[in-house]
Order: C-alpha cells, then structure tokens, then sequence
C-alpha cells in the first residue's frame, strides 16, 4: 500500500512511502501524529466557527440599527467582559475593530459588507480545514487497518511458534 504523506525530508519535499513495510512502531508514530494533527484540526475548526458567529452577529446588530436607535443607551465593550454605558451619537458612523488596536470608519452598509466577507472568507477557511482533516481521517484509517494486519501476522508468527514447540507436536 502506497501511501503519501507529506513529510519534509532533507530537502527531497513531500514523500511518497510503502505503509506496508512501516514496523508496528512506525505506524503507532504516524496514527499518533495524525491523532495530534486531526486534534489541532478540530480545535481550529471550533474557533473560526465561534470567530465566523461573532461576525455574523455583529452584521446583524448593524443591519437592526435604524434612524430611530439614534441618541439610545447602549453599553459599550471595552473588553469581553467589561462594558461601559454610551449613547449611539451617529447609525451611519461606525467604528470597527479589525484587530491589533486597529480600527476603521465605516457606514452601516460597509461594515454590513465587511462583516459578510469575513464570514464568507472563514467560511471558506473552514471548509478546507474540513477537507484535510477528512484526508487525514481516511489516512489514519488505512494506518490502522495496517496496524491490525501487522498484529495479526505478529500472532500467527507466535501460535506457529508455540505449536512447533509444543511436546509431542512433530514438524
């Protein structure tokens, strides 16, 4: 079984390898590499759907700002969990936090469209994460089965060798 697996080795680039003359040991190294990458897979999964909701209710909290929302009390994050008292002074004015201290000037239906090409954008990030941890899901598969074939011919090699050794058993 021919197999790719994307290693860097001395400069040679990605490796193709013969999976069926890995040694137990080597398989269990490679399921507990790609059990590691599939962990990570995951859990970057989990924060860009929690960063891709945050963008999508912000685009809906602008969208639900209206002419009449003008001078209402609103509370203000200064942090994810402190909030101060403010007054929306302007609905067309709206400062956006695009990361590192860094903020811009939009009107509602800018930061509208800026919230909906994040969320178009980790959409698409998402599914090509998705894409290479089902890659990785069908490799670690195929290591497995090779793990149970490699188990399997270690304990038909034993039960030969205890039956040969058996007293009274004649080759």
């Amino acid at each position: 079984i021919y197999i790719y697996i994307p290693l860097v080795m001395a400069n040679k680039g990605p490796q193709i390898f013969d999976i069926s003359k890995f040694n137990l040991e080597q398989l269990t190294g490679l399921k507990n590499r790609l059990d590691q990458e599939l962990q990570f897979f995951s859990e970057s999964l989990q924060q860009l759907k929690m960063a891709q909701m945050k963008f999508s209710e912000s685009g809906s909290c602008v969208e639900k700002l209206t002419p009449d929302k003008e001078g209402a009390e609103i509370l203000v994050p200064l942090t994810s969990c402190m909030y101060v008292p403010g007054k929306i002074v302007e609905i067309n004015k709206l400062l956006l936090n695009v990361g590192t201290g860094y903020y811009i000037e939009k009107d509602s239906s800018g930061a509208v469209s800026y919230f909906q090409r994040k969320v178009k954008y980790l959409t698409e990030q998402m599914e090509k994460i998705q894409k290479i941890a089902t890659d990785k899901t069908k490799l670690r598969e195929v290591v497995m089965d090779m793990m149970e074939v490699k188990v399997n011919d270690q304990l038909s090699m034993l039960q030969k060798q205890e039956a040969l050794q058996a007293p009274g058993v004649k080759a």
